[in-house]
């Protein structure tokens, strides 16, 4: 079954670009040209990926993904103008899954679909118990017995609390830990409201995964917490 995808943007010629360049790839392709369009056409198919612009009329994308992510976690490509990290960092922070700035290469661009595509439905996730020794995530493998984390043969060297925090999160698949829940069960101590260990540890541990991996593993739901998709 072909994937469909969701093209957004109030750019009527952006938009028509992608979508000869998507069902070139054999992909189908509904479009909207603002959020509150794209939020009626949401309510009524099933759309596996979004492609999503931030400034738009009515409603902008960032209001736009922030109201998908209350319900539903279809990957989001985000598009902007803008190329400041600021407004990379408030996309992905809402709860987009990556990030391209105007004007893009389209075929970067389908590189970058079939990656979000092939990390949401393509890859097996084990069904993993919380004492389990060995998680594996796809091509991603988690040993609680020798605190390696690996993908195949490459290790990636991860401090004690960055294996721990990942550890808690790929054995509750889809569950959301905010960072108090994840500093008590981690560091076993008393959290104070300003802390930001959480955040920072979080941070370094996306750095090195990322790095070797090239895609998303652990996600922010924006004023939540953070998860590994289940």
């Amino acid at each position: 079954m072909s994937k469909q995808i969701l093209i957004v943007d109030d750019e009527k010629e952006i938009v028509n670009l992608i979508d000869i360049s998507l069902q070139n790839e054999g992909f189908t392709t509904l479009k909207a040209y603002d959020g509150e369009e794209a939020l009626e056409i949401l309510k009524e198919n099933s759309v596996h990926l979004i492609i999503l612009d931030i400034m738009m009329p009515k409603k902008n994308g960032l209001e736009f993904c922030q109201l998908v992510r209350q319900h539903d976690n279809t990957p989001i490509l985000m598009l902007s103008a803008k190329s400041e990290d600021m407004d990379k960092i408030t996309g992905l922070m809402t709860g987009a899954d990556d990030y391209m700035a105007k004007p893009f290469n389209l075929l970067e661009m389908m590189v970058r679909v079939k990656a979000l595509l092939r990390r949401a439905y393509y890859f097996n996730h084990q069904p993993l118990q919380e004492d389990s020794e060995m998680v594996r995530l796809g091509e991603l493998t988690i040993n609680r017995k020798t605190y390696s984390t690996t993908v195949g043969e490459e290790k990636i060297n991860l401090t004690s609390k960055e294996f721990e925090i990942l550890y808690l999160l790929a054995t509750h698949l889809g569950q959301v830990f905010n960072s108090e829940e994840i500093f008590r069960s981690v560091w076993k101590e008393k959290y104070y409201e300003a802390n930001n260990t959480v955040m920072v540890h979080i941070s370094n541990l996306r750095d090195k995964l990322e790095k070797t991996l090239g895609y998303k593993v652990i996600h922010t739901i924006w004023g939540v917490g953070y998860k590994i998709e289940g």
